[in-house]
């Protein structure tokens, strides 16, 4: 989470260094342009460039409010793939061999519709090891950036702040002017039923 001078320039940059450095843009999306302007933007780049990248985009910021790293260990699941994939091509073999042999129609119309079986299930896994495979060369980040700290997604810290404390009191203010202010709208069009019932 970054605090920012401008949301839409950060924005622009960050994903311009993506694109630049072998990676891309995953999603982006720009809130509230004219008043406390907020964006979310994700973003892959090579693993090897993680560093980089991530000290490319805390110089963009102010301030940086927040940050987190997570990584996850897909060592098992990668293994229990290959594992399958070994099991299942080998299954495929043998049913291959069975094919050769089929003589009636039957025999070789069951044949073949294990074998798409097994083809379908070589296929999704061949997808989930390519998939492991390109998010361990692809970093995800997701950057939050705003002009207004309160907007970002983190937790305050406890310091004695009057200038975040001003901002909320304000914020409470106009909300709950907001609801006043709807709450009569909403009073004055029901006056048609329940004020003939109280003048009676």
């Amino acid at each position: 989470s970054l605090l920012v001078k401008n949301v839409r320039s950060a924005g622009d940059q960050i994903i311009s260094y993506a694109k630049a450095n072998g990676g891309f843009m995953v999603f982006t999306s720009y809130n509230r342009p004219t008043e406390s302007p907020f964006a979310a933007i994700t973003i892959r780049v090579p693993t090897e460039k993680l560093d980089d990248a991530l000290n490319y985009i805390r110089s963009l910021s102010i301030k940086v409010t927040s940050e987190n790293l997570v990584g996850t260990d897909v060592t098992d699941e990668y293994v229990d793939i290959e594992a399958n994939l070994a099991t299942l091509n080998k299954t495929k073999g043998k049913f291959e061999e069975i094919l050769e042999k089929a003589i009636t129609v039957s025999d070789i119309l069951t044949v073949q519709r294990e074998l798409i079986s097994l083809q379908q299930q070589i296929d999704a896994l061949i997808g989930q090891k390519k998939s492991i495979e390109n998010n361990a060369k692809l970093t995800k980040i997701t950057v939050y950036l705003s002009t207004d700290e309160l907007a970002l997604p983190y937790a305050p810290d406890k310091a004695f702040r009057p200038n975040i404390i001003f901002k909320l009191a304000v914020r409470s203010l106009l909300s709950t002017l907001r609801s006043g202010a709807e709450s009569a709208i909403w009073i004055g069009v029901y006056s048609i039923i329940w004020l003939p019932i109280v003048l009676g």
